[in-house]
């Protein structure tokens, strides 16, 4: 289950950008530090740092940058999301739920290979 702080992330993150939504393949981009002790490390916002300590995302490199990139657990917590009561009008976020495969659609990992259907 994600907490509301996860949900208001996403939201913001994965909603509509330059006229386009962004690929959950793709992962959630992270900004980098620019200097002191953490230079070119990621920038974990909270709703990622606790997403991360529980197993549903996993940190890695991405073409620019970082990314938060959804594990098997996390794309199940997605999955509820998405059906239950918190994810707000459906057609806000109909792009996840097709990527999720929540509408009949195979999803796709991170790396944009394609995943086995999970048992809902």
């Amino acid at each position: 289950m994600l907490t509301a702080k996860e949900r208001e992330l996403l939201r913001r993150e994965l909603g509509m950008r330059f006229g386009q939504y962004p690929s959950l393949a793709e992962g959630l981009f992270l900004r980098n530090w620019r200097g002191g002790p953490r230079q070119g490390q990621p920038k974990l916002p909270p709703a990622v740092q606790s997403m991360l300590a529980r197993g549903l995302v996993e940190i890695g490199p991405g073409r620019i940058g970082y990314r938060a990139c959804f594990t098997a657990a996390g794309l199940t917590a997605l999955r509820q999301f998405l059906q239950g009561r918190h994810a707000l009008e459906p057609g806000l976020l109909a792009h996840l739920r097709q990527e999720l495969g929540v509408d009949g659609v195979t999803p796709r990992s991170c790396g944009g290979v394609p995943r086995a259907p999970a048992s809902a």
